[in-house]
């Protein structure tokens, strides 16, 4: 797998989307991808900083063969008719070190709610809000990047870099790593 950036929830917000697109150059990162909730800011959240969807749609269209991305449960149809890069799969899978990485948003399949997945495999998730990693009982590793724009308090705007087998969680404000995994 090449080196990517995987984040999820920028809802709207132009302001989160310019740092998450900084840190993509700033990584020289190949991919971005997407684990959902875009543009839509959600009946349940605040306005995110900056909110401007219009803006977001604009930056990222302009990077469009560089992105993957699934379906969050704030994304609609009438989204994808603005992005120029499909949106509307509730998952997508990538492999990376023989192992198989389900990339979806969390509102369908989550830690509680799994797909079928082999020992070591990786699920990893957005929608929480909460960055985590925690191998399960089931034998395969629980990721969710949290936030770039609405992170749960306490816990930072971040991504998750894969580069050469690891996996580095990253506070988007200072650039800094908080955890990591090894494939």
């Amino acid at each position: 797998m090449q080196k990517c950036i995987i984040a999820s929830d920028i809802h709207g917000s132009a302001y989160w989307c310019k740092q998450l697109l900084a840190a993509l150059k700033e990584e020289n990162a190949e991919k971005l991808v997407l684990l959902g909730d875009i543009l839509y800011h959600g009946p349940r959240n605040d306005f995110p900083d900056d909110y401007s969807p219009k803006q977001v749609f604009a930056m990222l269209n302009e990077i469009k063969n560089k992105i993957v991305c699934v379906r969050g449960n704030c994304d609609s149809e009438v989204d994808q008719m603005v992005l120029e890069f499909p949106i509307l799969a509730d998952y997508a899978l990538m492999t990376a070190k023989d192992k198989t990485l389900f990339l979806t948003h969390g509102h369908l399949y989550n830690r509680e709610n799994p797909p079928l997945l082999q020992k070591g495999d990786i699920l990893f998730n957005g929608h929480f809000h909460t960055p985590e990693c925690t191998k399960t009982e089931q034998g395969f590793v629980y990721m969710n990047c949290g936030s770039v724009s609405l992170p749960k308090p306490d816990t930072p705007h971040s991504y998750i870099l894969y580069d050469d087998g690891t996996l580095y969680f990253k506070d988007l404000e200072t650039g800094g790593i908080f955890d990591c995994y090894t494939l």
